[in-house]
């Protein structure tokens, strides 16, 4: 078995302290038994990075998911996306909430039903998000265009604390919506992300045995 159970019990009685916050397990590179273990004890939330791989798997497994899809989101994948996604959590520039809303209009049997705004916490080049200055033009597009918004997501700059990533994403919530949701916190920082608010936390190679 790949999944480290230890770590894995330990980050679930980490998170029974704070009732607000999910896990989603991230299995980019895992198998569908990897998956399916993880269900058998009870984790419903995965995230996945890229569209082509999440759908190899999670197509062929029947038991209830939610699935988060945590790596950038190409124009040309969005429609494979909303078929397959419960959450969209790397939206991060206009083009991408355009086509986004053009589908909706048209199909119905979409899954997604909720949607993230991936914010470039660190100011980062070789990171995909949305740049803090522009983040509040870009919240007011979606809004005017339909798109609901329910959280921002981040990935702070390694190397450095996180604390301070992970309190200027709460100043950006109160900032624009305070009802949003946080997605913030991976294995080295989760417990960080849940002391500063995270109702999130994408965390992988701590369940797994990579650590």
């Amino acid at each position: 078995m790949s999944i480290n159970l230890a770590n894995l019990s330990t980050l679930k009685k980490h998170l029974e302290k704070y009732p607000r916050a999910n896990l989603v397990a991230v299995t980019k590179n895992r198998t569908i038994e990897d998956i399916e273990q993880l269900l058998k004890m009870n984790i419903s939330h995965f995230g996945e990075n890229r569209v082509q791989e999440a759908e190899s798997k999670f197509t062929k497994i029947n038991s209830f998911y939610e699935l988060h899809l945590i790596g950038p989101l190409q124009t040309n994948k969005v429609k494979q996306a909303l078929y397959l996604f419960d959450v969209i959590q790397s939206i991060d520039r206009k083009k991408l909430v355009d086509t986004i809303c053009r589908i909706k209009k048209i199909d119905l049997k979409i899954k997604t039903r909720s949607f993230f705004l991936q914010v470039n916490i660190g100011d980062e080049a070789q990171k995909s998000g949305i740049s803090i200055d522009e983040l509040p033009s870009l919240y007011s597009y979606c809004t005017h265009k339909g798109l609901n918004i329910d959280g921002l997501m981040c990935i702070p700059p390694n190397q450095k604390d996180p604390t301070f990533f992970f309190e200027k994403m709460q100043m950006l919530k109160k900032k624009i919506n305070n009802e949003l949701k946080l997605s913030m916190g991976m294995s080295q920082d989760y417990k960080i992300a849940l002391k500063k608010g995270a109702d999130f936390v994408r965390v992988g190679s701590l369940i797994f045995n990579e650590n």
